[in-house]
């Protein structure tokens, strides 16, 4: 099938430059002490993360009990929830799938472990748990090295099994590449190994340092003591990442349809919020200078004529680039896999809950 035959709003992956991103990450990290474990909350796509797997990953990170045991009854085992859970039905949920794979969980709270603990005795089900560290996001872990030892003697006293620490520097992304972002990313890492120190002097054995993502994993792949990298967003791309992470390309973008035109003006496309996510700024149209997206209402995408010359037409198809991928793909349910304007696969994009 042709590109220009895809009913629209469609989501289209551009294949030749999310193999080129694969390769880029594959190939940098190769040699790297850190390996990679992506994230694959960024495109939730059981296929794309099979070949990730297949490039070199040593496994998957996800946000979400869901997508984990979506990663599980594909056939990828090694998992890491980076991410807290709570609750009884999550934590037995948890231990559930603890029986079928090496799944691991951040923890930064006595009473989820304690629970956990509970829960996993009755399933007569061992668990593994990662210490999570806060090192400047201000989210989710614990504030201190001496936090981190405590919650680490918890968590073996109550015979959990602790695979190390994890922590996620996720404020530090956005931040262009150069001497200002090494020097506050590779301060920011410290604090996660001088906590994994300070648990491992204490007679805990911690193999485990998990951090990193698509903005800092060139610094974190050779930082002593980090074992593996989180990153996620490398593989597919979208606009407002691109200046933090240049060496890969955008390979996301929304195919739409030019359903009205005022000349000289503005023209209406058949996409809005409910299609593409403006929360991180506007997208911008693709390949075509003297459009500029204006304005996503709910189900028509704005776009601003400022160079008449431009030949855009009612009926004619155009593309946006995607400008933040998580909150885009969270709208759609299937991606079009293109090369040279053809579409090559259909991938299904999971859902993050059950179905009831």
């Amino acid at each position: 099938m042709n590109t220009n035959e895809l009913d629209t709003p469609a989501l289209l992956l551009d294949l030749d430059c999310m193999e080129s991103n694969l390769k880029q990450m594959a190939g940098f990290l190769s040699h790297a002490p850190a390996k990679l474990r992506p994230h694959f909350k960024n495109h939730r796509i059981l296929a794309l993360a099979q070949r990730q797997i297949e490039a070199g990953a040593i496994g998957m990170t996800c946000a979400r009990l869901r997508q984990a045991e979506l990663l599980v009854d594909y056939g990828i085992k090694d998992i890491l929830i980076a991410n807290e859970i709570a609750g009884e039905a999550k934590i037995k949920q948890f231990v559930e799938l603890s029986r079928r794979a090496d799944v691991i969980v951040a923890v930064d709270n006595e009473k989820v472990v304690a629970d956990m603990a509970r829960v996993s005795r009755n399933h007569n089900t061992p668990v593994n748990v990662l210490v999570d560290i806060d090192v400047g996001l201000k989210r989710c872990g614990v504030a201190t090295t001496e936090a981190a030892l405590r919650l680490a003697q918890i968590v073996m006293e109550n015979g959990l099994k602790l695979r190390g620490i994890m922590g996620y520097e996720g404020h530090l992304q956005p931040i262009v590449p150069g001497a200002e972002k090494e020097r506050t990313v590779r301060s920011s890492m410290q604090l996660l190994i001088d906590a994994k120190n300070r648990i491992e002097s204490a007679g805990i054995r911690a193999p485990i340092a998990s951090c990193g993502g698509t903005g800092t994993y060139s610094i974190m792949a050779s930082f002593p003591g980090v074992t593996e990298i989180q990153a996620g967003s490398y593989l597919l791309m979208d606009a407002w990442y691109k200046a933090y992470a240049p060496e890969f390309k955008l390979a996301l973008s929304l195919l739409v349809t030019v359903i009205s035109k005022t000349p000289g003006e503005r023209i209406i496309v058949d996409a809005g919020v409910k299609a593409l996510s403006g929360e991180r700024g506007m997208p911008l149209v693709k390949a075509i200078h003297g459009l500029r997206l204006k304005a996503l209402h709910a189900e028509h995408g704005v776009v601003e004529i400022q160079d008449r010359s431009v030949s855009v037409e009612v009926g004619d198809k155009i593309e946006l680039w995607v400008h933040y991928h998580d909150g885009t793909i969270n709208l759609h349910r299937r991606a079009f896999g293109i090369r040279n304007g053809t579409v090559e696969e259909v991938f299904k994009i999971e859902a993050d809950v059950r179905d009831s």
